[in-house]
């Protein structure tokens, strides 16, 4: 039995208990995430440099240990990322106007630039997928559910 088959199996049962919609849906989270993980190889950017430059694009400039406290890692971990994108241009730093001892981190034109082109891949490749291989009312389904999704990584 296939991956897709198991969980259409369970389904069927009507085992919709928490613990195993819990355990099921971390392992389809889990694909899902490595095989995106995957595509991020190819341009050249981590999973944590992704992560980092998207919150930066979506969020605007904050400091470094600010955004070690959104990511949850060590400061150590985040001077890292943030000297690896700042190497590549991906990122800016510059003294914050209210407070000359603090440096603000920045997407820069060519980050925002890269999180655009990865995000509209991701979502084409999504697109692509839900129209090729999803019915109408199964792509129904799947909307009707983002708002439960989002609600549980609110709680997460």
């Amino acid at each position: 039995m296939g991956e897709t088959d198991r969980l259409f199996d369970m389904g069927a049962r009507g085992s919709s208990s928490p613990d195993r919609v819990g355990v099921e849906l971390r392992l389809l989270i889990g694909q899902l995430f490595r095989r995106l993980r995957n595509d991020l190889r190819i341009t050249g950017v981590s999973v944590p440099e992704l992560s980092v430059l998207g919150r930066l694009d979506r969020e605007g400039p904050v400091t470094a240990v600010e955004l070690a406290a959104a990511e949850q890692v060590t400061p150590q971990a985040m001077a890292l990322t943030v000297a690896a994108l700042h190497n590549r241009g991906l990122i800016s730093k510059t003294k914050d106007n209210r407070d000359k001892r603090r440096l603000l981190l920045e997407a820069t034109p060519t980050g925002r630039a890269a999180m655009s082109a990865l995000r509209a891949d991701t979502a084409d490749r999504v697109v692509a997928a839900l129209a090729a291989d999803f019915t109408p009312d199964e792509v129904a389904r799947i909307a009707d559910a983002l708002p439960l999704l989002a609600r549980l990584r609110d709680r997460l």
